[in-house]
């Protein structure tokens, strides 16, 4: 996949499969219409082509930022892009000049002018432009008059459930780790770095990594302990993983991200670890002693060795 960070850079492509949006999860929806984009452009001979917008349109312009939440990080986003199959990402960077441009010139200056597409792929509910002005009647609108196709696509269903990345975020923040993962189409994962922690799970015959991850913006799970699996220099690791305050040592205010990664015995500090969540094990609770954690650590084991 080649990925340009300008519209000047763009190299056109011929019979160019065009699609517009920001793409958080690259959800089962999303998925519909990228792989929608992939199928015509075989069809056609084309090249499919994928405008998105860095950073995210409601952080330049301060609309709720504070409790704006991502499903996958840039990174990620563009890994999934590429495994789908796009061919060309433009990565925008939205400014709040770039706000102010209206729908209609966005398409005709940029897309038209930089891309010349011969179809335009879009979502049943998509809106783009100065406030949000741009959609599917415009743009039919501005096919007759620029020569390009308009296709709109409609709610992506799963399990008779119509696929957002609200609904996502909402089951994430709720603990509904296996319905979020029913919707996205794949575990539900972040990375972080192992770093030193206060080595209170050897104690209790659980060596934990604790992970640092990049918490701006970023979307952390329900307190609890979850059943994961942990990728690693291209190794598979069954693992369980914590999620809270530690309320049993007092640890603070601050929330913890650890992982107990079965059979494993390895040196991981200041190493980058992928965390892919399967399902939300129990509440997280204060006990009365380190020991009743520790037996209540063993049952929680127990369970998740048999769920995976």
């Amino acid at each position: 996949m080649k990925i340009y960070h300008n519209f000047t850079d763009f190299v056109k492509v011929p019979n160019a499969i065009v699609t517009i949006g920001t793409f958080d999860g690259v959800h089962q929806g999303h998925r519909a219409i990228l792989e929608d984009m992939v199928n015509a452009a075989k069809e056609i001979d084309g090249e499919t082509v994928v405008i998105t917008f860095y950073p995210h349109p409601r952080q330049v312009l301060n609309i709720d930022s504070s409790n704006l939440r991502f499903i996958t990080s840039q990174e990620e986003k563009i890994k999934h892009l590429e495994k789908i199959g796009v061919d060309n990402l433009i990565v925008v960077n939205f400014t709040k000049e770039f706000s102010l441009l209206p729908s209609d010139v966005f398409i005709r200056d940029y897309v038209i002018e930089k891309i010349n597409p011969a179809k335009i792929f879009i979502g049943y509910d998509h809106h783009f432009g100065k406030n949000r002005t741009g959609d599917f009647s415009q743009l039919q609108e501005l096919a007759s008059h620029y020569n390009f196709e308009v296709q709109r696509i409609e709610a992506h269903d799963v399990e008779n459930i119509a696929v957002s990345s609200t609904k996502i975020r909402l089951a994430l923040q709720h603990g509904d780790v296996e319905h979020a993962n029913m919707l996205l189409g794949y575990q539900y994962s972040y990375i972080g770095k192992v770093i030193s922690g206060n080595k209170i799970g050897r104690e209790l015959g659980y060596r934990t990594a604790n992970l640092d991850v990049s918490r701006e913006y970023r979307l952390i799970e329900m307190p609890g302990v979850y059943a994961t699996y942990v990728d690693f220099e291209d190794k598979v690791y069954k693992s369980m993983t914590y999620i809270g305050k530690k309320p049993t040592i007092n640890a603070g205010n601050d929330e913890n991200i650890e992982v107990h990664i079965f059979d494993f015995d390895g040196d991981i500090y200041e190493k980058d670890v992928k965390i892919r969540f399967v399902k939300r094990i129990r509440d997280e609770r204060k006990f009365d002693s380190l020991e009743e954690l520790k037996q209540q650590i063993m049952i929680d084991e127990k369970q998740i060795r048999e769920l995976l």
